[in-house]
């Protein structure tokens, strides 16, 4: 194995290995980057929570511990190809006028092969004050599923002082994201010959009712001035079998994202009194809110390095996605957390996927230098 990959190189390794969710299999993908860690030093743990749904916890000790340890967060799995035609081969890392193109090159191998090559750099410090620990999950692209089997092994992950989550932010520090709550909206009825509506009780009736409930909702909150505010919207609707009858059963699934403020929990409790008994509510996915006040020290630390490499200083921002951080952080105890990759924010889960070359070897430096800081 090739110890002295580039970004381009081990970013095109890594998305060789097909980790498309579902199925997912990232245990090849992990094993990989496992043994180039271990071959620097690194103690290397694997934790499964399903046949090859693979983690890993990869730690190299400090040489004398003075904070908590330094974790790169970053996921492998990657979403499907999509139905439409791909112009490149997904899998084989082609480049084109400085792009890297393929599945997972932007969301987030190319953040994985960052975080990875600045642990190599990192190991290679004569003095290290804390350890350095990197967390390369599964599952994370339908609803963090890897993590959250690794926040009950608090063994395994051990401690946190600072948070790297390489998802892509075109080289942006964000400071935090938004919450993800996705709920399952069951309206049930009576079914009935459809030449006899009178007879049964239409659960699409029901459920329209409920929408028109749902586009009536107010958070009673204002929005953030960093992360705005939350959002609400109704995705999918399914109901009835055949057009003559009355359906006896609708299921809608809304799609809610929460902010400063607000707790998922918090807000589901909102939604019940706002429905009423007549709709059960399933929870689809619970991934809460993450965010660290921009003048934490170290996220000030973070701004200056990222001012210094990329020449102007960084606007105060947020994701509008979710991430393995919204599980890690709580599971940490809260340490100030970053959202800095090099992926574009703008090609996660497209079609064509691409990652700019020189943004991922801008990033493996970003990455250094933040870690000397903290290390020294």
């Amino acid at each position: 194995m090739n110890e002295m990959l580039n970004g381009l190189e081990l970013t095109r390794k890594l998305i060789a290995f097909n980790t498309i969710n579902p199925p997912g299999r990232e245990r090849p993908c992990a094993e990989y980057i496992g043994e180039l860690l271990r071959r620097s030093g690194f103690a290397i743990n694997y934790s499964e929570y399903d046949t090859d749904r693979t983690n890993l916890v990869a730690r190299l000790p400090a040489t004398a511990v003075t904070r908590k340890a330094l974790v790169f967060s970053g996921h492998i799995d990657t979403v499907p190809l999509g139905r439409a035609p791909w112009s490149v081969a997904p899998f084989e890392g082609e480049v084109h006028s400085g792009k890297l193109y393929g599945r997972g090159t932007s969301d987030m191998k190319s953040g994985v092969a960052a975080s990875i090559l600045a642990a190599l750099n990192l190991a290679k410090l004569s003095e290290r004050k804390a350890d350095i620990v990197l967390v390369i999950s599964a599952g994370e692209e339908n609803g963090c599923e890897g993590v959250l089997h690794l926040a009950k092994q608090p063994e395994l992950l051990g401690d946190c002082g600072a948070m790297i989550v390489a998802e892509p932010t075109d080289n942006r520090p964000m400071v935090g994201h938004k919450g993800a709550l996705w709920l399952d909206l069951a309206f049930s009825g009576v079914t009935a010959h459809g030449s006899m509506p009178e007879q049964g009780d239409n659960a699409i009736y029901k459920a329209c009712d409920g929408i028109q409930a749902l586009r009536a909702f107010d958070f009673g909150m204002e929005a953030h001035p960093v992360m705005g505010g939350a959002t609400l919207n109704v995705g999918t609707m399914q109901a009835g079998m055949n057009i003559n009858s009355v359906p006896d059963s609708a299921h809608v699934s809304v799609d809610i994202r929460t902010t400063v403020g607000q707790t998922n929990a918090g807000v589901r409790d909102q939604l019940v009194k706002a429905l009423g008994p007549q709709v059960k509510i399933g929870t689809l996915t619970d991934m809460d809110h993450v965010y660290t006040d921009p003048q934490d020290p170290w996220m000030q630390k973070v701004f200056a390095v990222c001012e210094g490499l990329f020449g102007e200083a960084p606007k105060i921002e947020t994701a509008a996605y979710f991430s393995d951080a919204s599980v890690l952080k709580p599971a940490y105890g809260d340490p100030p957390t970053v959202i800095l990759g090099p992926g574009a924010m703008s090609m996660a889960h497209q079609t064509d996927e691409y990652c700019e070359i020189d943004k991922i070897d801008a990033c493996i430096e970003a990455f250094t230098a933040i870690g000397k800081d903290y290390l020294g």
